[in-house]
């Protein structure tokens, strides 16, 4: 198996957000090759408008202050910085017909394929999550 973590995103609130990211760029930084594929509500993550304002889940407004308190990066930096670790982005083709979505709706970077595409990169990855 090549060091190599596939990620499945089919949530999209802003705690999903931070799973899929830390975890993300805490294996890029370790040289292992990293492919995310976003799915469903995961899209949110990834969509220009929707991943600059991911709302808090109710009653978990005290982590509000603990993230600025310990310095965390916001969701839009941590995709970039993702993306400038060789993280790669893949948005599901299904999911943006169903939901009437452009390539263009969503950030730079990004790569537009089905299952297979992510299945191809994942068939030999030694570790598979999903959030």
């Amino acid at each position: 198996m090549a060091n190599k973590l596939a990620i499945i995103a089919s949530n999209g609130g802003l705690f999903d957000a931070y799973k899929v990211f830390n975890i993300a760029t805490a294996a890029a930084a370790t040289d292992t090759e990293v492919a995310i594929f976003f799915t469903f509500e995961g899209l949110n993550l990834i969509h220009k408008q929707a991943y600059q304002q991911l709302p808090m889940p109710a009653g978990k407004e005290h982590f509000e202050q603990g993230f600025k308190r310990a310095n965390v990066p916001s969701i839009p930096q941590l995709v970039e910085l993702a993306q400038e670790m060789g993280v790669k982005i893949i948005a599901c083709q299904m999911t943006m017909d169903v939901m009437n979505l452009q390539k263009e709706d969503f950030i730079e970077g990004i790569d537009v394929g089905g299952a297979v595409t992510f299945l191809d990169f994942a068939q030999d990855a030694k570790v598979t999550l999903t959030f």
